[in-house]
């Protein structure tokens, strides 16, 4: 009898131990299914939209520090031509920025300022690509989990109320299981979404004042007398 008990408990722990994240998902029933699939394209969605801007943010960062002294350099000897050849080589949003105003050299410093404010406009829209989809999936993630919630609770009540008085934990167990599992599904995708947006405006943010800082040299270096 002890020997038999001793089985119960191990078989117990042992079906314990294999519980594992796909069955509970699979226990949650078609409803609970179909909502964590959406939730993995979004979080699949989310990771390739980060690390495609994150590599594209981390390659417009890089800066030659002795950038604009060269710049500085060609532009007060009038070697505008090997200006514009520098830019291209640099090839960063800054560099165009500074190409694109040497291009208006000779036109009024006013021309030369919208110049390049349109540039930088441009410029920023390109690193901001696709980010605010990142946003948006932060917001909707964690809706589609408690969509996953209501659902869950919606099948479980029907169970109660076909139950005739019968109430079973188990009978529950396809709604509970879909009420949280799309519910964690959900606030982890919103909560991964959330920092990947946060990490990649700051990134951007930081070579926006890059392009700003560079801008101002480039224009006080027009204003300097010859």
């Amino acid at each position: 009898m002890a020997n038999s008990s001793q089985n119960i408990v191990e078989d117990g722990t042992s079906q314990e131990k294999t519980l594992s994240i796909y069955n509970l998902v699979m226990d949650g029933g078609l409803g609970g299914q179909i909502i964590i699939a959406l939730l993995v394209v979004l979080l699949v969605v989310a990771l390739y939209i980060y690390f495609e801007r994150f590599f594209t943010i981390k390659a417009a960062s890089k800066t030659d520090s002795n950038f604009m002294n060269k710049i500085r350099d060609y532009v007060s000897h009038g070697k505008l031509d090997a200006a514009k050849v520098l830019c291209a080589q640099v090839n960063s949003p800054a560099s165009r920025l500074i190409e694109k105003g040497i291009s208006r050299i000779g036109k009024p410093l006013a021309d030369i300022h919208t110049a390049i404010e349109n540039a930088g406009r441009l410029e920023i829209y390109k690193l901001e690509k696709n980010v605010s989809v990142l946003a948006t999936i932060a917001g909707a993630a964690p809706m589609i989990g408690f969509l996953g919630t209501v659902i869950g609770m919606i099948v479980a009540i029907h169970e109660i109320a076909n139950a005739g008085g019968q109430i079973d934990i188990k009978m529950l167990s396809d709604g509970l299981y879909t009420a949280m599992t799309t519910t964690v599904a959900g606030l982890i995708v919103g909560i991964i979404s959330y920092i990947q947006y946060n990490h990649l405006v700051v990134r951007t943010n930081k070579v926006v004042y890059e392009m700003e800082a560079k801008s101002v040299e480039f224009l006080d270096l027009l204003n300097e007398p010859i």
